[in-house]
């Protein structure tokens, strides 16, 4: 097929200060009489923009662009929408995984006849390394060098093959460890507003969009840029000139009105839209913020919300470019011209808000900002808002409601347990609730300056009073950027902070993504002895089940502020609002309300702290800042020396056995039940990214082959050895396998021998008897991170089909990319109404002619020859989806489609 260039006549001309450039006129197919683009949500008009530029006839359709101009609020067109983005973001967690695929198909490549140089990004990627720096020392000056000097010792092998991936593939650049959270650098640095790009005319101005690998990619919605998380596998895809396939969305306005309370926070209003949202319903949905209060509020406040998507569930939570954002550009050192563009170029595409404008929105949702009251979130899940002065009864009520209820299920007996902390010959009593890690952690807050100068200010007016950290909390700081470190120096604030222990620990994502280290061992000691609900407050955006720390039970989010209170308090079983943090060095009791700064001080500091020149040089070196990673060595080659000693990089399975002949789709028959799960399984269930436990499988794998428990790091660490991965699903310790009530932690029965066993040892016994495996959960399948783990793992444990109630996003959409079939039960039904136990025999009749967003019938026999009978609605939603799943996964179907043009 010739692929046509303009169909409809939109390319135009518009001048800059740079110059003329090239524009895709939106309005263009308003005068030809398609939509009404005035009406357009502006996330929706920059989908548009993207579908016009890049219709060819071919990846994109005219008619993709007929129908997403004439988008309908209420009733969206079902269809598919191609969507190609300028770039991609990668964390080095994720990536890595990303680097090792692209680096598994120039091998396959090789194999099949190819070329293997073929295998290369197509548009921008961009690495930042910011997941590996773990929380080991801390509270001292020297916390910093030696945390770093740990982790460059423990991921040698990680970041020699990512050197190598920067050496050998095109359109790749990697911002080294030491430098800041992908997220904040994103937005400080990486994001433009507009880029530029050639087309067959020359020079054209496109709007500034991408996809990541992590979920919380849209932070950069604050920004006024298109982007969201998906899985590593679909990220490979876009690298590969593949389009982004999706259910053209519906989009949720949010208005608000209104204008922050004194005392209150961005993360208060945060956790409040969370809240808001998830009431709603928003999964799968954009969520479109307008009205007054967006125009009063500042973009870090924005990208405060719109980093916390993932947790209100929708694909985005977009603020267009308006006024602000020039100022922000402006104020994070971008170049003039580079700011002129972005105006320019958004007020000729319609793409500049201004209040005035009404664009319509398939529902409404709103918030009056004045209402919003200093809150918490906790303590297992996000969007679970817990207000400041119902902490204390709150988390009193949390202990006894049962774990079902997302409680802790102690008894009236259990209540009073205490425990003793002995360390350099001090005793210190605690109970439940005691606050063991106090972490200013985390993209969602850190990039944020009136929370952390605000963190700052309360440290500072705690220590005039002499107020200090209780001796068994674990303090740390890890900024988003350094730039904060500069700003926190230069306001007067960081040797307040290091007296309450706050000293840096890293630049990088620490205590949120489960990298909090240890604790110590007479903390430990103390919590395991007496069984108690131990907890942390952390700025941070997750706080799910077993993810901060295994000795931790209560995880609570909070504004960096109330994280500095909070390890003032030592305990979360306290009201703030009446009780006293502790007593000031005369005498007198202080409370929280005595040493929280006002808005006026905050604002203030804010002024005279920070400047574009420190953003201009801290980025200007971003690439050549760290010295360990420029000495690190490697060769040149396009393909890869894959070391089978290695336990960090192994090359996968999943191309092994990749055929240019495609096997008909058959029926899936005789599966078991490997997990029998509840609602609300995050990807960190399914694929944790914290600890290794020693005697768990992937423990053991790790010893086997000469690695030390002390040397273990973390799941995340290894996602490039499926070896680990693969052994590590399943794996969370506050996993609830519905198999084995009487155990936590990643256990099945196996239906084999009728044993308990680690989930891994099990799939293995039905690996080797041919036992198909199947996953049956409840609502929310899937949610949190971005985690192609999860689906990668679930693959190689041998499931075939995992069957929800419902799934979030992407994990949904990575398990298709793995090849397992996503299944969910009819209406309202769920495992727990259909009488399932998960000890029957599954057959699943799908066939070659599989349709998307099909329904099929599935049976569950049970022991006595009782079957059970349901149609599940196949959630493979689109044609492209189901090219991959007839494929075996994305990696096969963009190595096929490469290795055709290769020959």
């Amino acid at each position: 097929m010739t692929a046509k260039f303009d169909p409809f006549g939109a390319r135009d001309v518009f001048s800059t200060a740079e110059g003329d450039l090239g524009i895709y006129r939106i309005r263009k197919l308003q005068d030809a009489g398609l939509g009404d683009i005035d009406k357009l949500p502006f996330s929706i008009r920059v989908l548009l923009e993207s579908v016009l530029r890049n219709c060819d006839g071919y990846i994109v359709s005219e008619d993709d662009v007929k129908s997403l101009a004439n988008w309908d609020a209420t009733n969206p067109d079902p269809s598919e929408l191609p969507f190609m983005p300028a770039r991609v973001v990668l964390q080095d967690f994720t990536g890595v995984p990303c680097v090792v695929d692209l680096a598994a198909m120039r091998s396959a490549m090789q194999r099949l006849g190819g070329d293997p140089a073929k295998i290369n990004p197509l548009i921008p990627v961009d690495l930042v390394i910011d997941h590996s720096v773990q929380v080991d020392k801390f509270g001292t000056n020297q916390a910093l060098e030696e945390n770093v000097a740990l982790e460059f010792q423990r991921n040698k092998e990680r970041y020699e093959f990512l050197r190598w991936g920067q050496k050998s593939l095109k359109n790749f650049s990697a911002i080294p460890p030491n430098v800041g959270i992908v997220h904040q650098v994103n937005l400080e640095y990486l994001a433009k507003g507009v880029f530029v790009r050639e087309d067959e005319k020359g020079k054209v101005a496109l709007p500034d969009s991408l996809v990541g690998t992590d979920s919380h990619t849209t932070m950069i919605n604050g920004l006024g840029v298109v982007g969201w998380g998906v899985g590593g596998i679909e990220a490979e895809a876009v690298m590969l000139g593949q389009p982004i396939y999706m259910l053209t969305p519906q989009v949720v306005g949010f208005e608000l009105t209104g204008k922050l309370p004194p005392g209150v926070t961005a993360t208060d209003m945060v956790l409040t839209i969370t809240q808001i949202l998830r009431k709603a319903g928003v999964v799968g949905k954009f969520v479109e913020f307008f009205g007054p209060g967006v125009s009063h509020m500042s973009l870090a406040d924005r990208a405060t919300i719109a980093n916390m998507a993932p947790e209100y569930g929708a694909t985005m939570g977009f603020f267009p470019v308006d006024a602000e954002t020039l100022n922000y550009l402006r104020r994070t050192g971008r170049t003039a011209g580079e700011v002129d563009r972005v105006e320019r170029y958004t007020k000729e595409q319609g793409l500049f808000r201004t209040d005035e404008m009404a664009p319509t929105y398939t529902s409404l949702v709103s918030l009056d900002l004045s209402t919003v009251e200093p809150s918490l979130a906790g303590p297992k899940r996000p969007q679970d808002r817990v207000s400041l002065k119902s902490m204390k009864s709150e988390f009193q009520k949390s202990l006894v409601t049962p774990p079902n209820d997302r409680g802790f299920g102690l008894e009236a007996a259990e209540l009073t347990r205490t425990a003793t902390v002995e360390e350099n010959g001090q005793s210190t009593e605690i109970g439940h609730g005691a606050v063991v890690i106090a972490a200013i952690t985390s993209c969602t807050n850190t990039s944020n300056p009136s929370v952390m100068l605000a963190a700052g200010l309360l440290a500072k007016k705690a220590a005039d009073k002499g107020l200090t950290v209780k001796p068994y909390v674990k303090t740390s700081l890890a900024p988003g950027s350094r730039v904060v470190t500069d700003y926190l120096v230069k306001a007067e604030l960081m040797d307040d902070l290091e007296k309450l222990g706050f000293n840096l620990v890293g630049y990088g994502c620490t205590t949120c993504i489960g990298n909090s280290g240890p604790l110590p061992d007479p903390v430990a000691n103390a919590v395991t002895k007496g069984s108690l609900v131990a907890s942390a407050v952390l700025s941070g955006n997750r706080n799910f089940e077993g993810r901060v720390n295994p000795h931790v039970k209560a995880n609570y989010l909070a504004s960096p502020p109330l994280v500095v209170a909070y390890a003032l308090a030592g305990t979360v079983d306290i009201d703030l609002e009446t009780e006293p943090l502790g007593t000031s060095s005369d005498g007198e009791s202080v409370y929280l309300k005595d040493i929280w700064p006002t808005n006026a001080e905050i604002l203030e500091t804010i002024e005279k702290a920070i400047t574009p020149e420190m953003f201009q040089e801290r980025y200007n070196s971003a690439y050549e800042s760290n010295p360990n990673w420029n000495a690190i060595s490697v060769p040149d080659s396009e393909l890869y020396t894959w070391d089978s000693a290695s336990t960090y990089i192994q090359e996968p399975p999943f191309l092994d056995d990749v055929k240019e002949t495609i096997d008909p789709i058959q029926p899936i028959t005789g599966a078991r039940v490997l997990a029998l799960l509840g609602d609300s399984v995050t990807t960190d269930h399914i694929s944790p990214a914290g600890a290794i436990a020693k005697d768990s499988p992937a423990g053991r794998y790790l010893m086997e082959h000469g690695v030390e428990p002390v040397d273990f790091n973390s799941y995340g660490s290894r996602r490039g050895n499926d070896r680990v991965m693969h052994r590590g699903t399943f794996a969370n310790i506050r996993i609830r396998n519905r198999l084995t009530p009487e155990k936590e932690g990643g256990y099945t029965k196996c239906f084999v021998n009728g044993e308990t066993m680690a989930i891994f040892d099990a799939a293995e016994i039905y690996k080797a008897e041919g036992t198909p495996l199947v996953v049956i959960a409840g609502k929310e399948y899937g949610t949190g991170s971005s985690r192609d783990w999860a689906a990668k793992g679930t693959f190689m444990l041998g499931v075939k089909a995992v069957i929800a109630s419902s799934f979030e996003r992407i994990h949904r959409s990575n398990l298709i990319g793995m090849g397992v079939l996503p299944l969910e039960f009819p209406g309202d039904e769920s495992w727990e109404s259909l009488g399932l136990t998960g000890e029957e025999t599954y057959d699943i009749y799908v066939s070659d002619d599989l349709k998307p967003q099909q329904k099929v019938t599935v049976s569950a026999k049970n022991a006595a020859g009782e079957v059970t009978t349901f149609d599940a609605l196949v959630r493979i939603d689109t044609p492209v989806e189901l090219d991959y799943y007839r494929n075996g996964g994305i990696l096969q179907t963009v190595l096929l489609k490469l290795l055709k043009v290769a020959k």
